[in-house]
């Protein structure tokens, strides 16, 4: 049996045409490149990732279908520790793939009774209960001992990796994975997540680092980062809540009226989402607003809010329904407000909300941790994002806003209400997440992650404090003990620019010629600071920079940073751009009287980059 190809005739007779297309090209690439070449006497680990909410369970399962259409008999499919998500996820895999022995967490007696007749996906929360249940069923049996498994780590980054790592242990869960994955003959453990910083920052010792990396592409219809949060511009559906004089009201204003046009267009559903703490009784006082909002528009219906309520229906724009006359807008308005029919839910640890509350109607939820990672709120136009952090975490964050993403968004009908440091938060993130996609799609193996200061990647305890180093901007870099592998080489390369001349433009291709005849030290690595470089002409490939070159320097070792007042002067003033000095010393002082090239390096400003070292 093709299991691929019965999968994408599951999707397309569905009319899901360019999204069977779409897990098609996923599929056959990592089958063809990663699956392929699997030597099934190896451990390995590969990295799925995909914009958030862009359709990656779909991708997932027609990897499965590639990976038992190539020869393997077991798949542990890892959800995240939610009941329900579980389910789901069980439930679907039973919908949309055939041919296959599905086993929930309670069916070892069925992966038994089966004895890998037919390919086998158990279906698996990431519980350290279940997970040791498993780790015992797999080994017992027998079968692993000579089959290959593959291991699908849905939101791989979240709970999976060793949060004990700086305190010599291993984590529950991290510990039940590696068990499981171990206890094999081989395995492939694809991670898949839409936020990949933890994962790229792991050391290829710790196990959990990808070995390859593969970024699909979300369809033609995907509202994501790019839309909401573009850079060096503010997206025309970005409300900033410091222009507002009452931000609830004016919230609650762009969701009538979406509700009004969907309502008046056929439509079922519409939220809105207000995210503005993680503290319960915060939930509370911003559901009691919005209950006073929904008083006002009752008591004013015809007057007031009817005003207000046409200036907002001025500025909808619908792009998937045709736009309808303010009357018949308000007419359903009317209607929601007099019958009741908005509701207010509060989804947070205390109160819990089934998706069915919100699958259909016209809802208000508010809430906070638990809009995050893979909950999904369909007809979603309207946010309220006030939500900040002390210490915020690149990957935590952006599952946040990362609701608002999705197929099923009107562009013309899209309203964000956030302040404006926060909105460029959110912009900066996008901006690495778009990084780190161009440097996969350009055939990076050594995948590099950089962010503004003050927003630190991900959470500190999943990281090898004594592997993960950070690389800061408008620092200068030097070796203390420098070597140069060719002087003739660096000597060459550096005669056209003259002492003369106080600094010149470059290419940043130039600059990497230039240190690959510097020898790496412990105090400067040079193959950091030339990934970091190709960090910058991944997003650019024309990226200029500067350089200062000096010779005949007197200057004795162990002087800080080498430079002159005016050469450092200098280099500090371009604050936005790498910096390159060289230095050639005369040899004289301290230096057993060899003419060597000193490099000092300065990146640009307000940026952090992160380096793994496997020493």
């Amino acid at each position: 049996m093709k299991y691929l190809k019965q999968y994408l005739k599951t999707i397309s007779d569905r009319g899901n045409i360019k999204l069977a297309e779409s897990i098609s090209k996923t599929a056959e690439d990592v089958g063809n490149q990663y699956i392929k070449t699997f030597s099934f006497s190896s451990h390995e680990i590969g990295l799925l990732f995909g914009n958030v909410q862009s359709g990656k369970t779909g991708q997932m399962f027609g990897i499965m279908c590639k990976a038992a259409d190539l020869g393997f008999p077991v798949f542990v499919l890892l959800t995240t520790d939610n009941v329900v998500l579980q389910q789901q996820t069980l439930d679907r895999v039973k919908s949309d793939l055939s041919g296959f022995c599905i086993c929930g967490e309670t069916d070892g007696g069925l992966f038994l009774e089966n004895s890998l007749i037919e390919p086998t996906i158990i279906v698996l929360k990431k519980n350290y209960r279940i997970l040791k249940l498993w780790a015992g069923i797999l080994n017992s049996t027998g079968f692993m001992k000579g089959n290959p498994l593959f291991i699908i780590d849905d939101e791989a980054d979240a709970a999976s990796l060793n949060t004990l790592i700086n305190k010599g242990k291993k984590s529950s869960i991290n510990r039940y994975l590696d068990m499981i994955k171990n206890e094999s003959s081989s395995s492939i453990y694809l991670q898949v997540t839409g936020t990949p910083q933890a994962l790229l920052l792991q050391t290829l010792a710790s196990g959990w680092h990808p070995y390859f990396t593969y970024y699909f592409q979300p369809g033609e219809a995907y509202l994501g980062g790019d839309f909401f949060f573009p850079k060096n511009q503010r997206a025309d559906c970005i409300s900033f809540l410091e222009d507002l004089n009452n931000p609830t009201r004016s919230v609650l204003l762009h969701h009538l009226a979406v509700a009004g046009q969907t309502s008046a267009s056929g439509g079922k559903v519409s939220n809105c989402l207000i995210h503005p703490s993680v503290r319960q009784n915060v939930h509370s006082r911003f559901a009691a607003d919005f209950e006073k909002e929904l008083s006002w528009c009752l008591d004013n219906l015809h007057d007031a809010f009817k005003e207000a309520l046409e200036k907002e229906y001025a500025s909808l724009k619908p792009e998937k329904s045709v736009k309808v006359s303010f009357n018949s807008l308000f007419a359903e308005a009317e209607k929601m407000l007099l019958n009741n029919s908005v509701k207010i839910l509060i989804m947070n640890g205390k109160n819990e909300v089934s998706s069915e509350e919100y699958a259909f109607g016209y809802n208000i939820i508010v809430g906070g941790n638990t809009l995050g990672r893979g909950v999904t709120f369909p007809g979603l136009h309207t946010i309220y994002y006030t939500r900040t952090s002390k210490k915020p975490q690149a990957d935590t964050m952006w599952q946040q806003p990362s609701r608002m993403f999705g197929y099923d968004r009107d562009p013309g009908l899209m309203k964000v209400f956030i302040d404006e440091p926060l909105y460029k938060l959110f912009a900066d993130i996008n901006a690495t997440n778009n990084s780190i996609i161009s440097q996969v799609e350009n055939g990076g193996e050594r995948i590099r992650v950089y962010y503004p200061e003050g927003l630190n990647p991900t959470r500190a305890n999943v990281l090898d404090n004594k592997k993960v180093s950070m690389i800061s901007g408008s620092t200068n870099y030097y070796p203390f003990s420098p070597e140069n592998d060719s002087i003739d080489a660096l000597d060459s390369l550096l005669a056209p620019f003259d002492d003369k001349e106080p600094i010149y433009q470059v290419n940043l291709r130039l600059m990497q010629e230039i240190l690959k005849h510097i020898s790496s030290a412990d105090d400067f690595s040079v193959q950091a600071f030339s990934d970091v470089l190709n960090i910058m002409l991944s997003d650019k490939p024309t990226a200029q920079g500067y350089l200062i070159v000096r010779r005949n320097r007197d200057v004795a070792k162990g002087t800080g940073a080498l430079l002159s007042p005016n050469d450092w002067s200098l280099g500090a003033a371009y604050t936005e751009q790498t910096v390159l000095t060289m230095y050639k010393v005369t040899g004289n002082k301290g230096w057993d009287g060899r003419k060597l090239w000193i490099p000092n390096i300065k990146l640009p400003s307000g940026v952090v980059y992160y380096n793994v070292t496997e020493e």
